[in-house]
Formats: structure tokens, C-alpha cells, sequence
């Protein structure tokens, strides 16, 4: 096995990292739902005000994963927290460490900046993922159910705020 290494995404990894938004996207059977395109993704990493940040796994100069994440707060605790949006391993680079790798420098990233709470979600039939977060000792919050308003759905709630 060759040594991997972990570092902050680019510009240059744009192509490469949307490879592997389609790659995940296949792999959670939500393929028909990838609308992301180059333009859209440096505008969220490089803007002034990015919506996001994001890490990539490199073995033998290769592309073998990534994470990307983004600032959360606890109102009940007034702790500061990162929200892993998503935490994907190329299928040849699996079982080698690099999710825990890349999980572990997101991890740290979050305590240079005092925060002390990591989350994320994980597909309910994904025994991989849901297994290797058990492993890490993660906490897994059944109690909690995930909403999402996308689309008309949220053009209809955000135009009531303009006729009030």
C-alpha cells in the first residue's frame, strides 16, 4: 500500500471532484438528481463568502476521495460545529483508511477553530458507511428525522416573506 495524503481542494481538482460527485451520486442510486457543474462548484469553494470547503485524498497522485463540509452552531449548547456533507472513497481505495483519514482532518480542522461537534447523515441501507462511523464510535441519532424543502416548494415559502 502507498502512502495517501490529504490537502485542501483546488481549482484544478474541479473536474476530478465532480468525477466523484457522480461516482457518489450512482453509489446512493441518485444519479438523476446530479445537477452540479463546474462553474456552481468554484463559485461554493473560491467565492468571497464560500458555502463550503472541502479536502481531497490523494494516493499515488490520484484522485481516491474527497470530503466537503461547512460551519454549523448549536443553539442549545453555543458550540460551533462542521456539517459533513459528504464523505466519499473511490471502490479501489476502500478499506485502506482513507475515509477515516479524510473524516480525521475535517475532524481537526473543526478543533483549530474550537468547534466540538461533527455531523453528518448516512443512507439507511448503507451498511459500509453506517458500519465504519459505528467503528469511529459515532453516535448515531435515530431520534431525528431529516426535512428538505428544493425547488417550488421552497419558492412558495420564501415569496411569503415579501407579502408580509
Amino acid at each position: 500500500m502507498t502512502l495517501a495524503s490529504i490537502r485542501p481542494v483546488e481549482r484544478r481538482d474541479i473536474p476530478v471532484l465532480l468525477e466523484m460527485f457522480h461516482e457518489l451520486a450512482d453509489y446512493e442510486r441518485l444519479g438523476h438528481l446530479m445537477r452540479a457543474e463546474a462553474a456552481l462548484l468554484e463559485r461554493a469553494l473560491f467565492s468571497e463568502a464560500p458555502a463550503a470547503e472541502a479536502l481531497i485524498a490523494e494516493r499515488d497522485d490520484e484522485a481516491a476521495g474527497y470530503a466537503v463540509f461547512f460551519p454549523t452552531f448549536s443553539t442549545f449548547l453555543c458550540i460551533q460545529g462542521i456539517w459533513l456533507e459528504d464523505l466519499f472513497v473511490r471502490p479501489a481505495h476502500r478499506r485502506d483508511g482513507l475515509g477515516r483519514m479524510l473524516l480525521a482532518a475535517v475532524a481537526a480542522r473543526l478543533r483549530e477553530r474550537d468547534g466540538e461537534r461533527l455531523e453528518w447523515s448516512a443512507l439507511t441501507w448503507n451498511d459500509l458507511a453506517l458500519d465504519f462511523y459505528h467503528g469511529l464510535g459515532a453516535e448515531r441519532m435515530d431520534d431525528w428525522v431529516t426535512h428538505r424543502l428544493i425547488g417550488k416548494p421552497l419558492e412558495r415559502l420564501a415569496a411569503e416573506a415579501g407579502r408580509r
